[in-house]
């Protein structure tokens, strides 16, 4: 789930386009994709030609296989529908931003004039009003989403339910919130609905303004680029998906005409001829490893399991004679995976390690109760002592409401570095992360000699709760869907988070940064 303690204002869109930490589930039934428009909301009807998150195809042909060509229209009519889908997203996405946009001037105007932040002003007039969801409401909401089924048993999704539910409540109460306040300030709406820019020029276009203050079509852009980059991806991955496809057909065809027979008697020979029938101790034997994770006995679930292990047989051959198609094969491919984004992330004021005027910064956004997190930072540290002045560690908040102890444990990293203790205190956090009781956490500032008057105030009142929540927004806008999530001079690492790869990383980004400059 995404990060929900009291992220309220995420818009729906984006928590919908399939991050790891906003819902169980990405089904079209959750509430994300249920939720009623506000009255006040722009049209949600925009032209069908408003994506703007397509990227450039080839021309012609998607791919040759020895020469003989796939073209595009061969591969774009069978998957039509699915991409349309997918492009559908994004103009309901600026829909909701704008919406979402509006309802944050909204709330910020608010809290300044009440004299708290928007944090307190959310928790004073909705979190402090809220129930919290019942196990049966869970249940109910597990019954009726069968996606969330095939994820597993509700005995396992029930805490993330619980708190997918609670986040909902919340961000209804916002939205609420936001309503009821809206004719207290000036809100115009400039546009029926909200287009992709085309120009420069076009990222100016206001949107609407609240008591004066311009919503412009780039303050959507910017706030939609992880999640128009998840759609190209999800739309290249359906198209390499139909080419794949397309490329073994052709390969198969071309293989069979070179042995004058057909693809089914080629297939059933080099294929099926060379599946085993499954024994019944080849049966017993895969029961006997999986039976604490099967119901039934053996005798009853035998068929299947026979049938299990032949279709394995089967795909194993049939990638083994693909594999062996393509190594003999001339195969060039001519589509192209979208390029990732490279994001302005703000590093101001945030704990740091390494030089300022480093070519390489690094920004992670990190949990102090999440395992991952712990076994990555010696490995972010064994490397900028390696690198020394030419790269740079920024850290970031990102608890996830999986971990109890998350959010208190990242505001009292926050209490230390006010006392310029960060990395000791940190590093402590790591090492006891079992242990990250409020009451833990006052006993390891003592153990580094913190002025625990400051520490306790601090921690208690919840001073840099704000901070925390500053910063797990800018992730989620960034596209952070579980920690640790690093950046590399602004673009998202994503791959193993091993010594190696990330210095693979670090070197690509030291080799473009002279040519950025």
């Amino acid at each position: 789930m995404k990060s929900i303690l009291l992220m309220l204002l995420i818009p729906v869109a984006v928590g919908a386009a399939g991050h790891t930490q906003q819902a169980p589930a990405n089904h079209p039934e959750t509430p994300a994709a249920q939720k009623q428009v506000s009255p006040y909301a722009p049209s949600m009807t925009p032209k069908k030609e408003d994506c703007g998150c397509e990227v450039d195809l080839p021309e012609d042909a998607f791919a040759t296989v020895n020469g003989a060509k796939i073209g595009k229209t061969e591969i774009e009519g069978e998957i039509k529908d699915e991409v349309e889908q997918y492009q559908s997203q994004v103009p309901q996405a600026r829909q909701k931003e704008l919406q979402f946009e509006i309802d944050s001037r909204i709330l910020e105007l608010e809290a300044a004039k009440r004299g708290v932040s928007i944090s307190k002003l959310v928790d004073q007039e909705v979190t402090s009003k809220l129930t919290k969801p019942t196990e049966a409401e869970a249940r109910e909401f597990y019954d009726k989403n069968k996606g969330l089924q095939q994820q597993g048993e509700f005995k396992d999704l029930k805490q993330d339910l619980l708190l997918y539910l609670y986040s909902e409540k919340q961000r209804d109460g916002a939205e609420k919130l936001a309503e009821s306040l809206r004719p207290n300030y000036q809100v115009k709406v400039l546009v029926q609905y909200v287009t992709a820019p085309e120009t420069a020029a076009d990222r100016q276009r206001v949107l609407a303004t609240v008591d004066g203050k311009s919503i412009t079509s780039g303050d959507v852009e910017r706030s939609l680029r992880a999640f128009v980059y998840s759609v190209q991806q999800n739309i290249y991955r359906t198209r390499k998906a139909a080419l794949d496809v397309k490329i073994n057909d052709t390969l198969l065809k071309q293989e069979a005409d070179k042995q004058k027979t057909s693809t089914k008697q080629l297939l059933d020979s080099e294929v099926l001829g060379k599946v085993k029938p499954v024994s019944d101790a080849d049966a017993q034997a895969f029961y006997d490893k999986y039976k604490d994770r099967m119901t039934g006995s053996f005798d009853q679930l035998k068929p299947k399991i026979i049938g299990y292990l032949h279709d394995q047989q089967l795909r194993e051959a049939e990638t083994a004679y693909a594999e062996q198609l393509h190594k003999s094969a001339n195969i060039q491919v001519y589509l192209k995976p979208p390029t990732p984004p490279v994001f302005a992330i703000s590093t101001e004021n945030r704990p740091s390690r390494g030089s300022a005027s480093a070519p390489v910064t690094i920004v992670e956004f990190t949990d102090f109760q999440c395992p991952s997190c712990a076994r990555t930072q010696p490995v972010l540290e064994q490397l900028l002592t390696e690198y020394g002045d030419k790269v740079r560690l920024v850290i970031r908040d990102f608890p996830l409401d999986r971990h109890e102890n998350a959010f208190v444990a990242a505001q009292a990293a926050e209490a230390a570095a006010e006392q310029g203790k960060f990395w000791e205190y940190t590093d402590i956090l790591f090492k006891n992360q079992t242990a990250l009781e409020p009451a833990k956490l006052k006993d390891y500032a003592t153990q580094l000699g913190l002025d625990r008057a400051k520490f306790d105030q601090e921690v208690d009142s919840g001073k840099f709760a704000d901070t925390v929540r500053r910063d797990m927004k800018e992730g989620d806008k960034l596209g952070v869907d579980s920690t640790p999530s690093i950046f590399i001079n602004g673009r998202k690492f994503e791959g193993e988070r091993s010594h190696d790869a990330i210095k693979a990383a670090i070197d690509e980004a030291l080799t473009e940064a002279p040519k950025k400059e």
